[in-house]
C-alpha cells in the first residue's frame, strides 16, 4: 500500500535534481579510487579528524591565524606529515627573484586572484611541491582558472570541493574529483 501518490520508482527519479556534491557523497570513503596514493590521502588525511601525534604543528597554527576552518587546517597539516613534506609557503609572492625559495607545499588562500593562481602553479611546477588552492570553486572566475590549472597540469590532482590539491611527483596524469 502506497502513503502517497508518487510510488518509488517515480521518487528517485527525482534524485537527478540533487547538487553534484551530494551525488558524488557515495566516493567519500574513497571507494572508486584506483590510484593507492590518492586511497591513502582519503583514508589517512580527509578522513581524520586528529592531527597526528607525531607531526609538527606549524602549518596548522598559521592556517588558523589566517582564518582557515580547523578541519581544513588540520587536514592539510596531516597532508603535509602523511607526505613526508617539511617546508610550506603561504600566498608566496612567486615573481619576486629574491623571494624564490623552494618549499614542499605552497598554499593559495581565498585573497590570492585568480590570475595570479596560474603563475603559482607554474611556479609549483617547476619548484616540484604541491600546489593546494584554497576554496577553488568560491566564484565562477576562480573555478575557471582553477579548471584550466588541472586541464594544463601533468600530474595528479585532487579536487575535495574544499581545496585543490596539485601535487607535483612521480605520479601520472590523474584528476580525482570527491
Amino acid at each position: 500500500m502506497k502513503l502517497s501518490g508518487r510510488n518509488i520508482k517515480r521518487r528517485l527519479y527525482d534524485l537527478r535534481n540533487l547538487p553534484s556534491n551530494l551525488k558524488r557523497a557515495r566516493y567519500f570513503r574513497g571507494h572508486g579510487v584506483h590510484s593507492p596514493f590518492v586511497y591513502a590521502v582519503v583514508r589517512q588525511v580527509f578522513m581524520r579528524s586528529k592531527l597526528f601525534p607525531e607531526g609538527a604543528t606549524d602549518l596548522y597554527y598559521e592556517l588558523l591565524a589566517r582564518g582557515i576552518s580547523q578541519r581544513r587546517a588540520v587536514q592539510l597539516q596531516n597532508l603535509m606529515t602523511h607526505c613526508g613534506y617539511t617546508s610550506f609557503s603561504i600566498d608566496a609572492d612567486c615573481g619576486a627573484e629574491h623571494d624564490i625559495v623552494r618549499c614542499d607545499m605552497m598554499i593559495a588562500t581565498k585573497t590570492v586572484a585568480p590570475d595570479y593562481l596560474k603563475t603559482m602553479a607554474a611556479y609549483a611546477a617547476e619548484m616540484r611541491s604541491t600546489l593546494c588552492i584554497m576554496s577553488p570553486a568560491a566564484d565562477r572566475r576562480r573555478d575557471e582558472t582553477c579548471r584550466d590549472i588541472v586541464a594544463a597540469h601533468g600530474c595528479t590532482s585532487i579536487d575535495n570541493r574544499g581545496y585543490l590539491l596539485i601535487f607535483n611527483n612521480y605520479l601520472p596524469k590523474q584528476r580525482f574529483r570527491l
